[in-house]
């Protein structure tokens, strides 16, 4: 009993992969929160400058922002921080969070550089069979390719800020290269931001909240416990695509599509076990190359 108890205990909420890889090795260096700080500081640096010039140059009206970025946004400015901190705070969050699991892990700091591009080699690896099933999805229900289902849109933050992003795709094709280009850009930013704070959200956050309600404070068994938090917080990935809930309403994002809710469920429940298997360093950056090969491939098969 006290063994079964302390293998539990240890297992519980690890968030830096629940697999034993051999010590040193690269599986097991990868996993550790550093790598997912060095390996994600770049992308959160490009999200963050990205946006600013997004928002200055090209959508001169609403600023645009992943919803989970503004949840957290909010989250932070209720608590306390003054709007201007809050504003970069979510990215500072990130770092903290992650440093804090860092050491709660009590695993080794250091850090081999030469790691970082067969991380991102495994990440766009990982990516490639959700692109595969967007379009078999795609394929089977539609003639035509339908951009929709290969991006598993980044939604904006603000209300209409969807509507800014829509426009901005009419613009890009009305208004030539320039412009287009801009678009582009735009939504890789946005992207690599979904990739980055969704899985926050949705993966690190919700999974290990609702591991403690299902198992600490409902009773449910370990295993019965991970499912159950895995299917609902795929759910509840899916379902913000279609209804976001920012500024303390609710509104509809995207009109409610059933293949493309069940395609953001199965790529809920597959980011929730590239996270258990290797941490949140790997699956953020899965997400986020997930996003920006779907954003290329939207260019390239356009609508």
């Amino acid at each position: 009993m006290v063994k079964n108890s302390q293998m539990r205990g240890k297992y519980k909420y690890d968030t830096s992969g629940l697999l034993n890889f051999a010590q040193g090795s690269y599986l097991e260096r990868t996993s550790r929160p550093i790598y997912a700080i060095a390996f994600l500081l770049p992308f959160i640096v490009f999200h963050e400058v990205g946006t600013i010039l997004i928002n200055t140059d090209v959508l001169n009206q609403t600023p645009v922002r992943v919803v989970a970025f503004v949840w957290l946004q909010d989250f932070l400015e209720y608590i306390g921080l003054g709007s201007k901190l809050a504003w970069a705070a979510p990215a500072l969050a990130v770092v903290v969070i992650l440093v804090a699991l860092q050491m709660v892990s009590r695993k080794r700091w250091r850090f081999w550089p030469g790691d970082i591009w067969p991380m991102a080699v495994e990440c766009v690896l990982l990516a490639v069979p959700l692109i595969v099933l967007s379009v078999f999805l795609s394929s089977s229900t539609s003639p035509q390719f339908d951009n929709r289902m290969v991006h598993m849109r980044a939604e904006t933050a603000v209300s209409c800020s969807a509507v800014a992003s829509n426009s901005l795709s009419a613009d890009a094709e009305s208004d030539g290269g320039e412009v287009k280009g801009k678009s582009l850009l735009a939504n890789i930013v946005i992207g690599i931001g979904a990739g980055i704070y969704e899985e926050l959200i949705f993966r690190l956050i919700l999974i290990c909240a609702l591991m403690i309600l299902f198992q600490d404070v409902l009773g449910f068994g370990h295993r019965s416990a991970i499912i159950v938090s895995v299917l609902v917080s795929a759910g509840l990935f899916s379902a913000h695509h279609h209804i976001i809930f920012v500024n303390g309403q609710l509104s509809a994002s995207s009109a409610f599509n059933w293949v493309e809710f069940v395609f953001r469920t199965i790529a809920g429940v597959y980011f929730a076990v590239v996270f258990a298997i290797r941490g949140f360093g790997i699956t953020a950056g899965t997400h986020a190359f997930y996003d920006i090969i779907a954003v290329f491939l939207n260019s390239i098969f356009p609508q």
